[in-house]
């Protein structure tokens, strides 16, 4: 591949952002049918969207929110977290997932990564287990899927697993079976950026009717009956729709669902694309410097590809990080960090004593992301390649 070609093109015309939706006549078709329809807030095609995600997942039960943030908040609540009790997490995530488990009360406990994967290890997940620890939360960062049952296997029966899977729609585990299926709690996003988007949203992949029952409610201020129900079937608007438990405004929409249809049809599609502008920038990264460090699998089939980090060999740079970062973003290429760690945040750093996470702390004064996305194309791709080639030269 021909990186010199920057000299002639210096910069893009357009900014290509780190990720953005793949939507097409398919997409812009389905909202206009359920537009005509009249009924565009959750009613049946949120009802066919769960069914077809949990077909694809191979579950029995999936319960769409309005975002991964409430997937993950009502996940604790039904898993019994509440005030006084301690939830694990990596420090190198986005601060939904530690801030669930503040919104009930619960004290996040921060744990450190592995290098390579930007995942923690069980053993690293474990040295923060204590007698108040009622959950954990495994994220799949980047798109690697963790091994949840490693981690079971380590961890107290009492503990819960929520996995936190914002990156991880359509990962697989070393079994080749999708992340979700494992018999955790498993939340996506379907965020603007999402590998699957419906523009904002989430869901909750789960075994149990139960469980599965009560989230179905929470997510309607814990009403018996949706407003699908109360409005299309005639006797139940003679029911009465006692509360018997707090519940909350997190309902999916329609219009929302009849998008994610489509783009769960088109998801063998969209992640070819995904893994063709990976291989690119692999292959690529080789003639910029052979000390870039990836997250392990990037290039693996069961590998979602939401993020590409890269790990900058600093000591060996003329540059620092940041004004590599800045430097892209001047020349249109929106190379972002994912992510400062959060137990160095205010907001956190406050309610525990101070703690040390060497591996998180390092890793992310090195990482950076190139913008990947289903809407990329292979030249979008040799224009990121030669502009930080001119960046680092």
């Amino acid at each position: 591949m021909e990186l010199e070609r920057e000299a002639v093109r210096m910069m893009r015309k357009d900014y290509l952002p780190f990720g953005k939706p793949n939507f097409g006549d398919e997409e812009i078709a389905a909202v206009t049918r359920v537009l005509r329809s009249g009924w565009v807030g959750m009613g049946p095609e949120t009802i066919a969207f769960e069914r077809e995600l949990a077909d694809s997942l191979g579950v029995p039960h999936v319960v769409t929110v309005n975002s991964c943030t409430s997937a993950l908040f009502l996940s604790l609540l039904v898993s019994g977290v509440g005030r006084g009790d301690e939830v694990v997490c990596p420090s190198l995530t986005w601060c939904s997932t530690a801030n669930a488990a503040l919104y009930l009360g619960a004290k996040p406990v921060f744990c450190d990564v592995d290098p390579d994967t930007l995942c923690p290890t069980p053993k690293q997940v474990l040295a923060k287990v204590t007698s108040r620890t009622k959950a954990v939360m495994a994220v799949h960062f980047g798109g690697l899927a963790v091994d949840v049952q490693v981690l079971r296997d380590a961890l107290p029966k009492r503990v819960s697993i929520i996995e936190d899977a914002a990156h991880a729609f359509g990962a697989r585990f070393a079994n080749g079976k999708p992340v979700g299926s494992s018999g955790n709690l498993t939340c996506f996003s379907f965020y603007a950026n999402k590998n699957l988007s419906t523009g904002e949203g989430g869901a909750v992949a789960l075994f149990g009717r139960r469980q599965a029952e009560r989230l179905q409610s929470l997510r309607q201020h814990a009403l018996p009956l949706d407003a699908w129900k109360r409005f299309t079937h005639a006797k139940a608007l003679l029911l009465s729709n006692p509360l018997n438990e707090l519940g909350y405004k997190m309902n999916y929409t329609d219009l929302q669902a009849c998008i994610g249809r489509v783009q769960l049809a088109r998801q063998g599609e969209l992640d070819r694309i995904r893994l063709d502008i990976a291989r690119r920038y692999v292959d690529g990264l080789k003639e910029v410097s052979p000390l870039i460090t990836l997250q392990r699998g990037i290039t693996h089939p069961y590998h979602a590809r939401h993020l590409f980090v890269l790990q900058l060999p600093l000591g060996q740079m003329r540059m620092r990080r940041d004004a590599v970062l800045l430097a892209l973003r001047e020349k249109n290429i929106g190379a972002s960090i994912h992510y400062a760690p959060l137990h160095l945040m205010p907001l956190y750093r406050g309610r525990r004593k101070p703690v040390r996470l060497p591996v998180t702390e390092q890793v992310s004064r090195h990482t950076m992301t190139l913008p990947i996305s289903a809407s990329m194309t292979l030249a979008d791709a040799d224009d990121v390649l030669a502009q930080f080639k001119t960046v680092m030269q």
